[in-house]
């Protein structure tokens, strides 16, 4: 698993936030890399994704925000009384540290799912921060509300929701076609619990912000963005989403945004059976923008 593990007291309320990071690099690092993981995972599921970026010269940190992993203390799903407002802070913070930490090297910010609701979020105020921003499995996130507040009162809650359309062996079967990672998920006690009521609607609250044309006009011009996703991911509306998504950035005025999608792949692609594939194109994207 990850070189070293720590903790950092979050400004916005005192959780003390588990934090890791894979050092494992030959010379003077191309960059560093911050991953903000998805609802109901945890930081160190993206050991393979790290050791691969440590292979290709990135630092690579890490966090179980809060609510996960180790930083839920024995409470998943709990965010604490600063809630997803609170966690949106936290990324920032990290990242604060980070570009501290790791002085004139690159810093790019990496979000799954929620972590790219939580960055999305994170550069309307602090683009700064990061010489780059990846969105993996995300989406325009106001599009997603309306698309869920429309579902039938009978239609199943929780993640187990965007189950419909796939086959149904576990639930799960929307992460990826691959049914050794759909199960290692299942299996992993840090993975899959129940999502509290009161936590998907959370996640909605900055849906607004992240969609106004105005607020996305302050992000920076000159940030680059790459938005990877699979197209059979719920998330994407079939790549619909996805491509709003961009669209909305580059006409908030974003001079590098790019879309890329994955036929047929769904919401993990780092977890896919193409996941080789879409690490190399990360790798690349990485690469390009940090020299």
């Amino acid at each position: 698993m990850s070189t070293s593990t720590s903790y950092f007291l979050s400004e916005a309320d005192a959780t003390k936030v588990a934090t890791y990071a894979w050092t494992d690099v030959t010379g003077t690092p191309a960059g560093v890399v911050q991953i903000a993981h998805g609802l109901a995972e945890h930081g160190e599921r993206y050991d393979r994704f790290a050791k691969a970026l440590n292979a290709a010269g990135f630092v690579v940190h890490a966090v179980d925000h809060r609510g996960h992993g180790r930083t839920a203390n024995r409470h998943l799903g709990d965010f604490g009384a600063a809630g997803f407002g609170g966690l949106i802070a936290d990324v920032a913070q990290f990242g604060n540290a980070l570009r501290a930490q790791h002085g004139s090297l690159p810093l790019f910010l990496f979000g799954h799912s929620m972590g790219s609701f939580a960055a999305q979020a994170a550069i309307l105020d602090h683009a700064s921060t990061w010489s780059g921003v990846v969105l993996s499995g995300s989406t325009a996130l106001d599009m997603l509300a309306a698309g869920m507040a429309s579902a039938p009162k009978d239609a199943p809650a929780g993640l187990e929701a965007f189950n419909a359309g796939f086959e149904h062996r576990t639930g799960y079967e929307w992460l990826s076609r691959d049914d050794a990672e759909v199960d290692a998920y299942i299996a992993d006690p840090w993975c899959g619990w129940d999502v509290p009521d009161d936590v998907i609607p959370s996640l909605f609250a900055p849906a607004a912000r992240l969609a106004d044309p105005t607020v996305l006009a302050g992000i920076r011009h000159d940030l680059p963005l790459l938005i990877a996703s699979g197209d059979a991911d719920p998330l994407a509306g079939g790549g619909s989403l996805i491509q709003l998504l961009g669209q909305r950035y580059r006409d908030a005025g974003i001079a590098d945004v790019t879309v890329k999608l994955y036929p047929a792949a769904r919401h993990e692609i780092l977890n896919e059976t193409i996941r080789d594939e879409v690490t190399a194109d990360m790798v690349a994207w990485l690469h390009a923008h940090a020299a």
